[in-house]
């Protein structure tokens, strides 16, 4: 008793004091009311959910889950193990003392299971089937993907699952390092196409139309972006799916055919606004576990001028959400993500790509130390109103790049975010909708032809198409084009 007491004496001496989260209320309604920007075709945001509606929605457990991995790493009998384990909540937010226990935490939630495919996730077996398919480039350097997991429903039923953040937010490396929270590389489309040939999550004709038209219809908008998934055939839908290449993501919201690349979130704390077309503000963690919470769950029940996408608002009750603790959690474990170790290292070359950089006024939209100025630029042909410019930061340049996600979806506000460059070594593909691989291909002045095939995303029935826009640096010499982006892949 008496040294416990010197201890408490000691530390109180030292100054020392146990780490405390301070959480915010995630659905707060002021907060939320100016989390969005307005959206294009409404000139006001979506109305979200009352704060009141949001808290009746019963808090989702999060299971314990284990790795899924790739055909001949799996350990022995590992199967038959799992079936023999019962099912377990991965987190007590009781017992979590110091910011790295949070942190860890918030590991568990990005790698949770997504729910919109619980009741309907396969079995371990089938999962194991489908592991030999192009789905994934390669296995981590511990063998497995970390894109999937298991969980266990009850003793000896086993499932699989994507993970909730992990799925879309995972890169695996050539040498198989993996990245976490970086710009995913998981061959999504394999896995919806097959849901269209009897995989794992068979569908009807009839159910992946109706699902996409939910997901992507934006009513007020003519033409409907909905509307080009009209009288498609079976054969043109799988054709669509396969459009959609590693790297990019047809998020809802947004279209198979202009799909925007999974965003890296390494490095978000130092963003000023989510998403492609900058329509979520990020003021705080606050504003960061909200647009979690959004994606998660509250962006299917937002009022669009008469237009919900989950139709009637369901009772509360028969949805689910995570607790408040456990998205202040995710967001510290998304601010604490770090890129890999770099290997380009500088030199001389990488010297003179830096002076290239700095006197082609790079900076100015990309500028250092975040290689960001983080900015909204307006999209060709819209007119940024005035009371935008007295609300938001706005570059009045545009560059040129294809307008459709932000002027033809419900991500749309007419602006596109200036991207940072920080990380695109081992980032890729590039321009919002990810059209090009590498940054040699994104400074060749053939994209800007009407016969240039794009190495990223080319979109359905599209064999060349001009990859439009941002025209700048393609007129440096070659020697001065090597080494900006010699330079550009120290960052």
């Amino acid at each position: 008793m008496r040294a416990a007491l010197v201890v408490s004496f000691c530390l109180a001496v030292l100054g020392w004091q146990a780490w405390k989260p301070e959480i915010p209320r995630v659905w707060d309604d002021e907060a939320v009311h100016e989390l969005t920007l307005p959206l294009v075709g409404l000139d006001r945001p979506a109305e979200h959910v009352s704060a009141d509606y949001y808290y009746r929605i019963p808090v989702t457990r999060i299971p314990k889950t284990y790795p899924v991995y790739a055909p001949r790493r799996e350990p022995a009998d590992y199967l038959e193990w799992l079936k023999q384990q019962e099912p377990e909540d991965a987190i007590d937010f009781r017992t979590l003392k110091s910011k790295e226990d949070w942190i860890q935490a918030g590991q568990l939630v990005f790698d949770a299971p997504f729910r919109a495919t619980l009741s309907i996730a396969p079995t371990a077996e089938q999962w194991r089937e489908f592991n030999g398919s192009r789905l994934y480039p390669r296995p981590a350097k511990d063998g497995t993907y970390p894109w999937v997991r298991y969980y266990v429903v009850k003793k000896g039923d086993v499932r699989g699952f994507f993970t909730e953040c992990g799925s879309c937010h995972s890169r695996v490396l050539e040498d198989g390092t993996l990245v976490p929270g970086a710009q995913g590389n998981m061959n999504e489309n394999v896995f919806h196409t097959s849901t269209l040939r009897g995989g794992p999550f068979s569908v009807s004709l009839a159910q992946w139309l109706k699902e996409r038209k939910r997901s992507y219809s934006a009513p007020w908008l003519t033409p409907n972006p909905a509307d080009d998934y009209e009288g498609l055939s079976l054969a043109q839908a799988v054709q669509v799916e396969q459009s959609i290449p590693p790297g990019t993501m047809f998020r809802a919201g947004t279209s198979h055919f202009y799909p925007p690349k999974m965003p890296s979130l390494i490095g978000v704390a130092e963003r000023k606004y989510l998403d492609a077309t900058g329509l979520v503000r990020h003021r705080s963690i606050g504003d960061l576990m909200r647009y979690a919470t959004l994606i998660d769950v509250a962006e299917n029940l937002t009022n669009f001028d008469g237009f919900r996408p989950a139709g009637e608002l369901p009772p509360p009750e028969s949805l689910g959400r995570y607790s408040d603790e456990a998205l202040y959690a995710l967001a510290l474990y998304v601010y604490s993500l770090q890129p890999p170790p770099n290997p380009n290292k500088a030199n001389s070359q990488t010297g003179y790509g830096e002076q290239v950089f700095k006197r082609e006024s790079c900076g100015v939209c990309h500028s250092p130390p975040h290689y960001t100025n983080n900015m909204l630029m307006p999209a060709d042909g819209f007119n940024v109103p005035e009371q935008h410019q007295r609300k938001f930061a706005i570059l009045p340049l545009s560059v040129g790049t294809d307008t459709r996600l932000t002027l033809r979806s419900r991500k749309g506000t007419g602006y596109y975010r200036v991207p940072s460059l920080k990380g695109v070594w081992y980032r890729g593909s590039f321009e919002h909708n990810g059209s090009v691989l590498t940054l040699e291909d994104w400074f060749d002045p053939k994209r800007l032809r009407a016969d240039y095939v794009p190495t990223g995303f080319k979109a359905y029935g599209v064999k060349t198409r001009a990859v439009k826009g941002h025209e700048f640096g393609l007129k440096l010499s070659a020697e001065d084009k090597k080494s900006l982006i010699a330079f550009l892949n120290t960052l």
